[in-house]
């Protein structure tokens, strides 16, 4: 918590946001959610979960506020994508376990883990604002 409130004093968060945003003027709320799960997601499988969502969800936040919608369906696809490690066996604790345990090699990981992390960024994508909508304050 404490590393989030630092982004935000000293102006990284508002820097990231104005930063993605000038980069991707045609992008709207739907594509700005996936591109904030697609980036949680790649961060995840070399970070801690835990890490990556802390320093992601500030940024997911200023990017709702930027499109002036709830940023509670950005939350949740940090949330999601923060916890679905399964690409590389140095994403999660238990992965490593597996890894080490079962005798998997680490291309195991990528050719199982990477279609089932694409499939999850379409669905969370798309389902996400079904429960939380992408519409203006």
């Amino acid at each position: 918590l404490a590393i989030s409130v630092a982004m935000n004093k000293v102006g990284l968060v508002e820097l990231i946001v104005s930063s993605v945003v000038d980069l991707t003027p045609w992008a709207g709320p739907l594509f700005m959610l996936g591109f904030i799960y697609l980036f949680t997601s790649v961060l995840t499988e070399i970070l801690s979960n835990n890490a990556v969502a802390v320093l992601v969800t500030p940024i997911a936040i200023g990017l709702a506020q930027q499109f002036g919608i709830d940023p509670r369906a950005f939350v949740v696809a940090v949330m999601f994508a923060a916890s679905a490690s399964f690409a590389t066996p140095i994403g999660y604790q238990t992965n490593t376990f597996v890894y080490n345990a079962g005798g998997y090699r680490f291309v195991d990981f990528l050719k199982v883990g990477i279609p089932l992390n694409l499939l999850l960024w379409i669905v969370a994508t798309l389902v996400i604002p079904l429960f939380w909508p992408l519409t203006p304050l």
